[in-house]
């Protein structure tokens, strides 16, 4: 299976030459022109590695790297940077950078780079991962928090167990009765519409922020984890 590199660059000319360069070389190569669009791209793609200019509009590229290494993340990350100064290459790799390049630089030059990324990312030991991941929607089984991109979604115990439950069958339609039974059990005999208030407030906490909806109602069978078509 392909390497998946994202390239976050608000240049388009050197988005479109690493692009190029990237392809050649045989990587699946995703692009984002600024530091908000590469975090959505992020949650979204799962890349192999990153490689993330420092100075672009919204979001710059240190404020990505934070954000990317608070979500847990240990993706590679090849900062590209203007300024040949030890401040800034420090403050880069303080945050949780893997490497850094000063423009100009030779194509051929970045490519070892990643290279040497890539195989140091797959030398690592395997480490356990208690988290689930659908689109940006991320599930932490061990501290048994949710997030919505890199906003934290606070949830009851219900809540989370109800969402674990849709995150470990993506895409399929889950009936009423199948739900009722894996999260309140057999004997449930509480209020008829209590799945329909806990849907509801699913909803709610995580389509906050202009979120789109992720948990749809398919009539006559049931609730799926789908993004909306």
């Amino acid at each position: 299976m392909r390497e998946k590199i994202l390239v976050v660059d608000d240049d388009e000319k050197i988005t479109s030459m690493l692009r190029r360069g990237l392809a050649f070389e045989g990587y699946m190569v995703v692009t984002a022109s600024n530091g908000v669009e590469g975090l959505k791209q992020m949650m979204v793609d799962e890349p192999n590695l990153m490689i993330l200019d420092v100075m672009m509009p919204q979001v710059d590229g240190w404020e990505v790297v934070r954000r990317v290494r608070e979500s847990g993340s240990d993706v590679p990350i090849l900062m590209l940077t203007a300024k040949d100064e030890v401040n800034d290459r420090v403050k880069g790799l303080d945050l949780g950078a893997d490497d850094y390049l000063v423009k100009p630089f030779a194509l051929e030059e970045l490519l070892a780079r990643v290279r040497v990324l890539l195989r140091r990312r797959a030398e690592r030991p395997e480490q356990p991962t208690n988290r689930l991941h659908y689109e940006d929607l991320i599930l932490d089984l061990d501290t048994r928090e949710a997030f919505r991109g890199d906003k934290r979604v606070e949830l009851t115990t219900k809540e989370f167990d109800l969402l674990h439950l849709f995150m470990l069958n993506p895409k399929r339609v889950l009936s009423r009765d199948v739900i009722m039974e894996k999260i309140w059990g057999f004997d449930y005999s509480g209020e008829s519409n209590v799945l329909e208030v806990y849907i509801a407030l699913l909803r709610q906490k995580t389509e906050e922020h202009g979120h789109k909806r992720i948990i749809q109602t398919v009539r006559g069978a049931g609730y799926v984890l789908r993004g909306e078509s």
